[in-house]
């Protein structure tokens, strides 16, 4: 049986939608069960797997996320994020605060001996290779990173795909401005040297053009730069999708026309959306914290639930301390 602890008061849609997602969780996997944090009278359900913890605080998008973590010691966020700690859950769960996330991440589970800077990994869709996805980190922990932060990053990305994602051999990409080994700042040139001579799978650099092609199972950069490509990317795929919705019901021809496509245009929905792919990892600390989306629903609940548990359930933590110990 595996726990997760989960926030139930982070998030847009909280707490309806993240008690809907736990709820439809626990009903179609009977191997789960969940410690579910949140303020009184926020869970109305009755389930015999759920069992709800009530606290007395919350942390709010806007605190400050060092000093809320610090300040609200018992707050949903950080008692999730304890009883990973304290061995009562085996991963947590927060739609919330990200910077609180991170904090208690560190303040609260801790992070593993050797891991210099925790990353933010999450997985993009991919419309080749089998659509399997791509990890793209870090996503916003650390605005600014030194060469050896992004070899590291490297190494905990592929451990968690070989662990996770049950990919073999994943071909790693370092983010530049062109494919040739001698452009790009100074980070990435030193970062490349640093790949390079690592014996992972390092494929050299990655233009941002193929961020959903598939061409890489592991893309690499700073968090500045990984944040940016990521809102860049959701901000695209609802502007095209909008777009598409308009050009569909500008008159009737293109109205039959959407019913005749209508399979292949949710399918295309289904690519783009960010519910379907659980949340982002946070790699580098020494217990499984997962950090879902700020406007999680309960579909993307019930996704990053399942993410969790595979995180549990693998080696990825016990092998990312062997060989970071061994770096």
């Amino acid at each position: 049986m595996v726990k997760i602890a989960v926030d139930l008061m982070g998030g847009d849609n909280a707490p309806e939608e993240i008690e809907k997602g736990v709820l439809q969780a626990v009903e179609e996997d009977e191997g789960l069960e969940v410690l579910l944090f949140g303020l009184k009278g926020a869970y109305s359900g009755n389930h015999p797997r759920v069992e709800f913890i009530e606290v007395t605080e919350k942390i709010e998008s806007e605190d400050d996320p060092v000093r809320s973590v610090r300040r609200k010691k018992d707050s949903s966020l950080v008692r999730a994020c304890r009883a990973v700690k304290d061995g009562e859950a085996d991963a947590c769960i927060s739609a919330g605060n990200t910077g609180a996330l991170m904090s208690a991440g560190l303040f609260v589970v801790g992070r593993i001996k050797g891991v210099e800077r925790p990353a933010i990994a999450t997985l993009l869709p991919t419309t080749g290779k089998g659509k399997e996805g791509m990890m793209l980190l870090d996503m916003g922990a650390n605005a600014d990173n030194k060469p050896q932060h992004l070899y590291q990053f490297a190494v905990m990305a592929d451990l968690y795909m070989r662990e996770n994602e049950g990919r073999s051999n994943p071909t790693i990409g370092l983010v530049n401005n062109g494919s040739e080994a001698n452009k790009g700042s100074e980070l990435t040139k030193e970062t490349y040297k640093l790949l390079d001579e690592s014996g992972l799978n390092f494929v050299g650099n990655f233009e941002t053009r193929d961020i959903i092609s598939g061409k890489v199972d592991i893309a690499v950069t700073d968090g500045f730069t990984g944040n940016v490509i990521l809102k860049t990317l959701e901000g695209t795929a609802m502007g095209l999708m909008g777009e598409m919705k308009r050009a569909f019901l500008k008159n009737a021809k293109n109205k039959l026309a959407a019913l005749v496509l209508k399979k292949d245009v949710q399918a295309i929905r289904d690519l783009l959306d960010y519910r379907q792919y659980g949340g982002a990892p946070l790699l580098g600390l020494n217990g499984n914290v997962l950090k879902a989306h700020g406007s999680s629903d309960s579909v993307a609940i019930v996704s990053a639930i399942r993410q969790a548990k595979r995180m549990a359930e693998s080696d990825a933590i016990k092998r990312i301390k062997e060989r970071v110990g061994e770096a």
